[in-house]
């Protein structure tokens, strides 16, 4: 009798183990079937936000600001289902295809910000060359960026924490890490790969700007802090939007700790190489959808945005966090911009620093962030 108990108990347990695993794929899927159901709810209500209220007769956003927003707008709504003939967004193509100049660049005449703007204008007209009309425009916009990167074709010695670094673009402005993410990314979009000789030179500025003391960093803050994170620039005796440290050292935060980490991904920086293991780890434990690590909500949307982009390019659907628990960061993410969407279909930061006030450059990060969390079907 023992033994018929036993075996109809193994019985049990063996059919409980065959059973549980259905169940969890069908937990997985109405997961991401919920997923795909809230991207599609907010994708669309930020769109027709975007189309109905945000937009001017020209076709821009915020004009006043230049046409950075315009073409981050643009480009998210591309990302995200639009179409190069949609009205709205033929509409922005046209009012930035005014500031194309001859010399390749995209800007607002007299604009301090060339680098900065060119970046995105052309991420922008990469989205939309579906049908190659583009082409020269990218070609173009992509000699004139590389002209404004620091580098020793204009005398830039290697030694100088300025090489290869970009700025927002006035005469050979200050480099940042921020802008030379920008310009990694748009050299990237019109077909640069690692191998790139411009951008090879920006993983040296991006290198630079880690709080890691390495063959690639010897700068006098490399080791003041250490901790694998990074911060907005090394050049013109180092700042960091976070503040310093007693000692001197530059304070890593979120938004620059993944465009660093991002920037050497597309640099071709393997996942073994000190600076991503570093950058990693830091991500690990500053992990968080609710705040800017080090920031707060200062510049929180630039930080969606960059998160997002660095963790895909990472290629872990899920990321553990500094406690080991795993996240599954798209569905987290998606969840929080839910939830911080406004009734009519747009997000604006509490906090606004860095034009985060701006409720079209915000729900502009928003759909660029969207769509790195598309549930795959």
């Amino acid at each position: 009798m023992l033994c018929l108990v036993r075996v109809r108990k193994l019985h049990v347990a063996v059919l409980a183990t065959l059973v549980s695993f259905p169940v969890l794929a069908a937990d997985s899927a109405n997961s991401n079937q919920s997923d795909a159901k809230t991207y599609e709810q907010v994708a669309t209500k930020a769109i027709d936000y975007l189309r109905t209220k945000g937009q001017s007769s020209d076709g821009s956003y915020n004009a006043q600001t230049g046409i950075g927003v315009t073409a981050i707008v643009a480009t998210a709504i591309l990302h995200n289902g639009g179409s190069p003939d949609d009205p709205a967004v033929a509409k922005s193509l046209k009012y930035l295809s005014g500031f194309i100049h001859p010399d390749g660049g995209i800007n607002v005449e007299g604009s301090r910000h060339r680098n900065y703007e060119t970046c995105l204008a052309l991420q922008c007209f990469v989205a939309a060359n579906r049908d190659k009309r583009y082409d020269k425009v990218v070609k173009d916009a992509d000699k004139f960026l590389r002209g404004l990167q620091w580098t020793d074709q204009d005398g830039t010695d290697r030694s100088k924490l300025n090489f290869g670094g970009a700025g927002y673009g006035g005469t050979k402005s200050r480099p940042d890490l921020s802008n030379t993410g920008f310009l990694i990314d748009a050299l990237k979009a019109a077909g640069a790969g690692p191998e790139d000789e411009a951008v090879q030179r920006a993983l040296v500025f991006v290198s630079r700007c880690q709080n890691l003391e390495t063959e690639n960093n010897t700068t006098p803050f490399a080791a003041k802090i250490g901790d694998g994170g990074f911060y907005y620039t090394a050049a013109a005796g180092g700042s960091s939007m976070a503040g310093t440290t007693e000692n001197g050292g530059l304070r890593s935060y979120g938004s620059m700790s993944y465009v660093g980490l991002k920037s050497m991904i597309f640099a071709g920086v393997g996942p073994d190489d000190p600076r991503v293991k570093a950058a990693v780890e830091w991500a690990r434990k500053h992990y968080g959808v609710t705040e800017n690590p080090g920031m707060g909500k200062a510049g929180l949307y630039y930080y969606y945005h960059t998160f997002a982009k660095a963790l895909a390019a990472l290629g872990e659907d899920e990321f553990k966090d500094g406690e080991g628990k795993a996240h599954n960061w798209r569905s987290e993410l998606l969840a929080e911009l839910a939830r911080r969407q406004r009734s009519d279909g747009s997000w604006i930061n509490e906090n606004p620093r860095w034009m985060e006030g701006d409720s079209n450059l915000v729900t502009g990060y928003a759909l660029l962030t969207l769509a790195y969390c598309k549930p795959s079907k």
